[in-house]
């Protein structure tokens, strides 16, 4: 995807996720959802890996309204280290494609590079059949490691 400067943001299944984290440690995951997901449906568990997630909501829960402080939490979150590559996950990659294209735009307007990447399918993937998540594709799916938060 494209956004408004024209960078690309690329994206990667669940399990290429957990192989780039595992194998670089400066690369960075960053959940998007809301407070009230990784209470009630889990988080992923890097400890793995060695490695932690980093949490800054995108929408903020129950009305779904933009956080107008995404990009400042995430550069305050990021520190003065930018890591090589940011990949940004939500529930199935929706709102995580839209986070990591924010923060590809700024990194372009101020001159920084690093790698943004979806995570496509998200932590708990597309609906099944039945209409229910956490089952079809996605991390949870996929058998990656989460917890409850």
């Amino acid at each position: 995807m494209s956004g408004a400067s024209g960078v690309l943001v690329g994206e990667v299944n669940p399990d290429v996720v957990w192989q780039i984290l595992e194998g670089d440690p400066s690369a960075m995951l960053i959940d998007v959802r809301t407070r009230a997901e990784w209470g009630f449906v889990g988080v992923p568990d890097l400890v793995e890996v060695g490695q932690t997630t980093t949490f800054v909501e995108w929408a903020v829960f129950p009305d779904m309204s933009a956080n107008p402080q995404f990009v400042a939490e995430v550069m305050e979150a990021i520190g003065d280290n930018i890591p090589s590559m940011l990949l940004f996950i939500c529930r199935s990659g929706v709102r995580s494609l839209r986070a990591a294209t924010a923060i590809a735009d700024h990194f372009a307007t101020v001159g920084v590079s690093a790698e943004c990447l979806n995570v496509a399918e998200g932590f708990e993937g597309d609906l099944d059949p039945k209409g229910h998540r956490g089952g079809h594709n996605g991390w949870k799916a996929r058998g990656l490691a989460w917890r409850q938060s």
